[in-house]
């Protein structure tokens, strides 16, 4: 049966409130195979209309309750869950303050799915406050957009009871599991309109019952602070680029400062207070907070001075405030703890995540890539690196922007290991996905550079760790940091200014067109080379475990970019065109690195072969070329011509050949373009390029 009274109680913070709300189903009432929602004025469908393909029928194959013999069940076939799609309704309108407890029993078999959520607003699908799974005994509790703020362990193929409590004025939750509190988070939406049932996936399979929740108003304690974590677990400090924006995530071995927010939820103002961190229930952090007015429902946030560092595994930090006006416990102590944890990714060992941003001065969102890329660097330095790719101004390099192009959509956008573009706010995300994928290769950036005639050689060794085969390819590109400029074309534009579109780094406190003075523009693409491709084919044969092969590059740096802001980044090209791994170094680590001789890339030509003299003559041509070969001795001689994608045109074996040697390219039915062409001389190949007019 089901009922809605109105009563005193005592809520789970331990506040007396009046004028209860509650409500209460056991499914007794209702009828055996027949659907829930046309016998209910409380239970609905997804469509707010009693769908009966949405709605959930009564059983009585399995119950809760001694006294009773009907639940309601949950499964499903499909790949993407239902259609049965159950909705019970809080109220007319979302709840939006208050206390909120909502309570229900379950039943999971094991190897089975159960899932809830609950919706924010009269709109299905507009507004997701939360979301339960419960999943190979876990119960994850996951925030509008997917990322889980909070677990614990779930009881597998028995009824259990679960319940949710939210103080909705203050933002805490509490989950309980059979009475028993699991522990706290902070709630980024605090308002709930209805809990919506619905089977997931085909692993779907849950009973329900006995169904309840209560509503209750709050008043707020004389004196009450609440803890909570800043955004997310881990922070960017911003001392250094003024971002108020927080990464997400975080890489074991990563060590930053951490931060809390304090809340006064009294009516009282704050004037003092203590705050502690502790890390896996080690020796906490404190810091003493006095000589400050928080006024009711205002928020002050604490910097903790020493760096944390995630360890592999569970990492659970603990919060604690106390110690309110100096006057020891405060009127609500049950939210003065917040628990969070967070399973750091392992990132794979020899592992460098390539982000290129595509931007330019001229765009009024690209600040936000600028400050993003920053963040990346800043965070996960060892094993991100960033390219900035202009577009229309005066840091253009016009085979990396014409490269980029066809990948995105619109400015500023990203690729990550040339995964499908992005927005620059989100490269976090597909970084912690690629840097946990073991490379085929790892990359080592050598050089020799002469300060004088600014002359940069670097090498790029592959040494094969997993056996490769297809169309690998070598791509290596300059970056600079700290770039300026003095013309106009050195402002950026910029759509943050004022603040009306948010915090970004500090471009919100700049005008709207930021003067080329206050600019500094990091991770400039300097040069690519080949291109945006790659060499193909730039393993050859040496595709086994352990081998090695070293490709060589030439750059001239002219007088205005520093040497001290250089970076080397060298990119492992998978066949599908995405950047399997990289290589970063400064020129001086690049140095002591060593260089490796090896096939060799300049800027304009391909120009190395064992034993022989190769040249392409003309070049470029518009209907024939002409390899000219002086071989030192008898040598077996084979040609083959590829596109930029890797791509075989033409391949032509000539067997032995000595001496001078003229080797003809028909190039009238080509399109237009570059071609690459590999001249295999006794089983080691020189690289040419050949431009088609």
């Amino acid at each position: 049966m089901k009922k809605i009274i109105t009563l005193t109680l005592t809520c789970l913070l331990g506040v007396s409130m009046t004028n209860a709300q509650t409500f209460s189903d056991d499914f007794e009432s209702y009828t055996v195979g027949a659907k829930l929602g046309p016998q209910s004025t409380d239970w609905t469908t997804w469509s707010l209309n009693d769908a009966p393909a949405e709605d959930v029928t009564v059983v009585n194959n399995d119950n809760h309750t001694s006294g009773g013999s009907k639940s309601i069940y949950f499964s499903s076939t499909a790949t993407g869950g239902g259609p049965t799609d159950c909705v019970l309704l809080f109220g007319t309108t979302p709840i939006t303050s208050g206390l909120f407890t909502f309570t229900s029993w379950l039943k999971v078999p094991a190897g089975k799915t159960g899932y809830f959520n609950f919706q924010g607003t009269a709109v299905m699908g507009d507004t997701y406050a939360l979301e339960c799974w419960m999943q190979s005994g876990t119960i994850s509790i996951k925030n509008g957009g997917g990322t889980t703020v909070f677990s614990c362990p779930q009881p597998v193929g028995t009824w259990f009871e679960l319940s949710l409590a939210a103080n909705l004025t203050t933002g805490n939750w509490e989950l309980l599991v059979d009475g028993v509190s699991q522990g706290y988070w902070v709630n980024a939406v605090n308002k709930v309109y209805a809990a919506d049932i619905f089977p997931p996936d085909a692993s779907a399979s849950y009973w329900m019952d006995d169904v309840s929740f209560n509503i209750a108003p709050y008043v707020l304690p004389s004196v009450n602070a609440a803890s909570s974590f800043v955004g997310s677990l881990l922070t960017i400090d911003g001392a250094s680029n003024g971002i108020g924006a927080r990464l997400n995530g975080g890489i074991v071995g990563a060590s930053k400062n951490l931060s809390v927010n304090i809340k006064n939820f009294g009516s009282n103002a704050i004037n003092s207070f203590d705050v502690s961190l502790t890390q896996n229930g080690g020796a906490p952090q404190v810091v003493n907070v006095t000589g400050l007015t928080l006024a009711s429902l205002a928020t002050t946030t604490v910097n903790f001075p020493t760096p944390f560092s995630l360890v592999a595994g569970t990492n659970t930090f603990t919060a604690t405030v106390s110690n309110v006006n100096g006057a020891g416990v405060d009127g609500d102590p049950s939210d003065d703890v917040i628990t969070q944890t967070y399973n750091p990714v392992v990132p794979a060992t020899g592992k460098v995540v390539v982000e290129e941003e595509a931007t330019g001065t001229w765009c009024q969102w690209c600040p936000r890539g600028a400050v993003f890329m920053d963040l990346m660097s800043d965070f996960y330095d060892t094993y991100s690196a960033g390219v900035a790719v202009h577009n229309s101004d005066p840091m253009t390099v016009v085979a990396y922007d014409s490269g980029v192009a066809p990948f995105i959509a619109g400015y500023p956008s990203s690729l990550v290991d040339r995964l499908p573009e992005i927005d620059p706010g989100s490269m976090e995300t597909d970084f912690l996905t690629r840097v946990a994928v073991a490379p085929k290769a790892f990359i080592v950036n050598g050089a020799n550079y002469n300060s004088t005639t600014r002359v940069l050689n670097v090498s790029v060794t592959s040494t094969i760790q997993t056996a490769i085969s297809g169309n690998y390819k070598i791509a290596c590109v300059i970056t600079e940091d700290s770039v300026t400029g003095t013309s106009s074309t050195y402002n950026q534009s910029n759509a943050y200014a004022g603040g009306g579109a948010g915090a970004m780094g500090g471009f919100e406190l700049l005008g709207s067109s930021v003067p080329a003075a206050q600019m500094n523009y990091n991770h400039v693409a300097r040069f690519i080379s080949p291109d945006f491709g790659g060499i193909p084919n730039a393993a050859g044969t040496n595709t086994g475990v352990g081998a090695s092969f070293t490709w060589n590059f030439s750059f001239t740096l002219p007088a205005s970019y520093d040497a001290a802001q250089i970076h080397i980044i060298g990119m492992f090209i998978d066949p599908t065109g995405k950047i399997n791994n990289a290589g970063k170094a400064t020129i001086a680590q690049a140095v002591t690195n060593g260089f490796v001789a090896g096939s060799g890339v300049g800027v304009n030509d391909i120009a190395f072969a064992p034993d022989a003299q190769v040249t392409i003559y003309p070049n470029p041509s518009s209907d024939y070329s002409t390899i000219t070969l002086n071989l030192a001795k008898e040598s077996t001689v084979s040609v083959a011509v590829y596109q930029v994608n890797g791509a075989l045109v033409a391949k032509k074996d000539y067997g032995k050949l000595s001496g001078g040697m003229l080797l003809p390219i028909e190039m009238a039915n080509l399109s237009k373009g570059i071609y690459f062409v590999n001249i295999t001389i006794d089983g080691q190949t020189t690289i040419k390029k050949l431009v088609k007019e």
